[in-house]
């Protein structure tokens, strides 16, 4: 088996690069995916979170209201370290099993947003890096997901630098230019992490 950890800053494109990834093959281990499927109503983890954080960050239905908890964590390091100790554990077990799973021979890639601000490179065989240059990310947060400047530079500022994740890269997959570049870089890197 080898174990891949997937990364790269808001609006690199390291969703793209995941669904590629899996449609060569892959086994695709979505932390983002797993984060939400642990505070689904009727889990532990939201029993937790509700516990920690109060009724109010519940929607009417009882679904975990994530804008208004993102806006109680966003600005308050203590808090938002008190939602990591609710959710990381939850995050890291499935995960766990999620590997565990996949043949001995297989292709696991962590598809790990924070990967480079959590210290986490360790825990693969290679790191992988989703990059573009900062104003091609923000181009794709205000144009393709509709997001204001203000807001989209917020989230950039809090994630680590570009230098940070390339410092930790053993392979980097240039994402500045279209999609059509994208694919054959993609394909080579899974081609290496085959050993072909």
């Amino acid at each position: 088996m080898v174990k891949v950890g997937l990364t790269g800053g808001i609006g690199a494109g390291k969703s793209e690069v995941s669904r590629l990834l899996a449609s060569y093959g892959a086994v695709v281990v979505d932390a983002d995916k797993i984060a939400r499927e642990v505070v689904e109503p009727g889990t532990p983890g939201l029993a937790a979170v509700v516990e920690e954080f109060g009724e109010g960050v519940l929607t009417p239905d009882g679904t975990l209201d994530r804008p208004k908890l993102g806006g109680i964590v966003f600005n308050d390091p203590e808090k938002l370290q008190a939602l990591n100790a609710i959710v990381h554990p939850l995050v890291g077990a499935r995960s766990a099993e999620l590997e565990a799973s996949a043949g001995a021979d297989a292709v696991v890639v962590h598809d790990v947003p924070l990967l480079t601000e959590n210290g986490l490179a360790p825990l693969y065989d290679t790191v992988v890096v989703v990059d573009a240059a900062p104003q091609t990310q923000l181009d794709r947060l205000v144009r393709l997901r509709g997001m204001a400047e203000d807001e989209a530079k917020s989230r950039m500022a809090a994630q680590a630098t570009r230098e940070q994740r390339l410092a930790i890269a053993d392979l980097v997959i240039d994402n500045d230019g279209p999609l059509e570049a994208l694919e054959p870089q993609v394909r080579a890197v899974w081609e290496r992490l085959r050993g072909e």
